[in-house]
């Protein structure tokens, strides 16, 4: 059973909710990457924030992040994610799965993508909630139909980026918040470590992105 709530929470990894910075209580600090949790007024499930320090720059990020397609190689536990819509290229809709072992039924989600970056202190910030209505319910598939995440990234040089990524969702099904709650870390940790390898492919290590400014 611990197992398959621990991947439940997969579901929290490939979206993107702006929070303060207050009451969230810090709940795994490993290889760099800091997790914290914090409760949401009238929700049984806890808001997620994640913290890390990548070597990248602002455009290798934002081009690993948009990258649909290859997506599912640091997401975790995620599979048959393609694009529904282009929109531009700083934003996009996408459909993911995430596969669960039974008997928990696997989930689905269409996020919205779009990345903006001030001019001033060249923040780039990508939202990401979901929506629901845009790909017909699939049988079998519990579709995730409240979430909200953010990417925040801080250029603290041309090469090293801050992010701070916050999500609450709600991955529906008769799954116990408390216990949906007890594992909230696994899936942003096995994420970010393997982002942190990912962005480093040359395909992203290069990146140049128009709407970007490094």
């Amino acid at each position: 059973m611990c197992k398959r709530l621990i991947l439940l929470f997969c579901v929290f990894t490939n979206l993107a909710l702006a929070q303060t910075a207050e009451n969230w209580e810090l709940k795994e600090n490993k290889d760099g990457v800091k997790i914290f949790t914090r409760d949401i007024e009238n929700s049984k499930i806890k808001a997620i924030r994640v913290e890390c320090q990548l070597q990248a720059s602002l455009s290798q990020v934002v081009a690993a992040l948009m990258d649909i397609h290859n997506s599912e190689e640091w997401l975790y536990h995620t599979a048959g994610n393609y694009m529904v819509k282009q929109v531009s290229p700083a934003e996009l809709y996408y459909y993911s799965r995430i596969e669960m072992p039974w008997p928990v039924s696997n989930r689905d989600f269409i996020a919205h993508l779009k990345v903006t970056q001030d001019e001033t202190t060249k923040t780039v910030t990508v939202d990401a909630p979901c929506m629901p209505n845009m790909v017909p319910i699939k049988p079998n598939i519990i579709r995730i139909a409240n979430s909200k995440g953010k990417w925040l990234l801080y250029p603290i040089n041309k090469q090293e980026v801050k992010i701070i990524y916050t999500l609450h969702a709600d991955p529906g099904g008769n799954i116990p918040a408390w216990l949906t709650n007890l594992f909230v870390t696994q899936g942003p940790s096995q994420s970010f470590k393997k982002l942190k390898v990912h962005i480093q492919k040359p395909a992203y290590k290069n990146a140049r992105l128009d709407y970007i400014i490094d």
